[in-house]
């Protein structure tokens, strides 16, 4: 509740997301009271893997970001044989996938002071307005309001 951006990396296990990381994405509600947890949040995508490079998990994390209606970032990383890139200390050793970890993750931060100031106006949706009981509409700030005009101004001339 508490993020406006975050990072979803998974290993890539045979041609997909690991069951642990869907299983994870799967128990992010999507609404708690009226809130909803994901949306409007930044989110990178990377991968790691044990062969050759792919792209399937970041596909797949970045179609489940959409779909979680958090705002994902143009850029990804995909780290192939992972076991190559780190030293005996655990820690990544410079290469090309290491400045791209980088890239991506300032690209995050960029984007997610960018929408900060126009998360609610991005995020606002018809559904959910016309789903809070009782709530008036604004037909100034509706943008509804523009398609649904024609049909008031006919009802009302029919009557």
């Amino acid at each position: 509740m508490w993020s406006e951006g975050q990072i979803w990396c998974s290993p890539e296990r045979h041609g997909q997301i690991t069951g642990v990381m869907k299983a994870q994405i799967d128990h992010l509600p999507l609404n708690i009271g009226g809130m909803r947890p994901t949306q409007g949040r930044a989110l990178a995508v990377m991968q790691v893997s044990g062969g050759s490079q792919s792209f399937n998990a970041v596909n797949t994390l970045r179609l489940l970001g959409r779909w979680m209606r958090m705002f994902t970032i143009p850029n990804q990383s995909s780290v192939a044989k992972a076991f190559q890139e780190f030293d005996d200390a655990g820690r990544m050793r410079a290469s090309s996938y290491y400045d791209r970890i980088v890239d991506v993750v300032e690209e995050l931060i960029r984007f997610t002071v960018l929408l900060r100031p126009h998360v609610d106006r991005l995020s606002d949706r018809y559904s959910e307005r016309k789903e809070a009981a009782g709530a008036p509409r604004d037909v100034a700030s509706d943008l509804s309001a523009i398609a649904t005009a024609h049909q008031q101004k006919s009802a009302d001339a029919r009557n």
